[in-house]
């Protein structure tokens, strides 16, 4: 049975990302900084749970430690949002942003690459607003757009072992029920900004993740799952 880690495993994506695995037969481990949410989850689908905190190298190192039996593929959904104005940037929150998304998933190659079987993969998220700049996405574009290359070159460095990230769009993951009424709205405007009609639902992110732990000729790529949002030009 292989084994997969999924990081920010203890909710949305990350979560169903964990659900399809545990339905598919892989043996799961759920990664999140908090440890009782991921406890919760581990117990639903007969996994584990390890606390894993982006921010905090010791609890990647330690993990690590704790799966010496190996894993065959890690996931790591982790992300910090800091959506302001060039103007309004914040330093701390600045680098709790880039740490989630690339430096975090660097150290986590560090400490989980020995463990690592040589078939296995890595696959990360990134996410469209690299490619759609605007006010406001400064720090949510630059980091997801430089997980891109984090993929190219972990690839690289960590061969034969599989590098990849998706980049989706606008999915209904539970991430917009804060906006509450505003919420259709939303969902209706990103629908009409791709050229398929309709935003992301969780099962286009999934099924992609679960295709790349089996797509054996694919590495060092960036996925874009956004149904052509980026060349939508009206």
């Amino acid at each position: 049975m292989e084994r997969i880690l999924v990081i920010g495993g203890a909710r949305a994506l990350g979560a169903e990302v964990a659900r399809r695995a545990a339905k598919d037969g892989y043996e799961v481990v759920i990664g999140a900084r908090d440890l009782a949410a991921a406890e919760a989850l581990a117990a639903e689908l007969d996994a584990t749970a390890v606390r894993i905190d982006l921010q905090d190298e010791t609890t990647i190192a330690a993990a690590a430690a704790g799966l010496a039996g190996g894993i065959d593929h890690l996931v790591t959904t982790g992300s910090a949002p800091h959506d302001v104005r060039a103007v309004a940037l914040d330093h701390d929150k600045l680098i709790a942003a880039f740490t989630a998304k690339v430096m975090g998933p660097m150290l986590v190659a560090k400490h989980f690459a020995p463990v690592l079987r040589p078939n296995g993969s890595i696959v990360l998220f990134s996410g469209v607003v690299g490619w759609r700049p605007g006010p406001g996405s400064l720090v949510k574009g630059v980091t997801n757009g430089a997980v891109e290359y984090l993929a190219r070159h972990l690839a690289a460095d960590l061969a034969p072992v599989r590098v990849n990230a998706i980049s989706p769009g606008v999915v209904d993951s539970g991430a917009w029920d804060r906006l509450g009424d505003g919420k259709a709205g939303l969902l209706s405007k990103s629908a009409a900004g791709t050229l398929v009609g309709r935003y992301g639902e969780p099962d286009d992110v999934v099924d992609t993740v679960m295709w790349l732990l089996r797509a054996g000729f694919v590495s060092g790529e960036t996925i874009h799952l956004e149904g052509g949002a980026r060349h939508k030009t009206a």
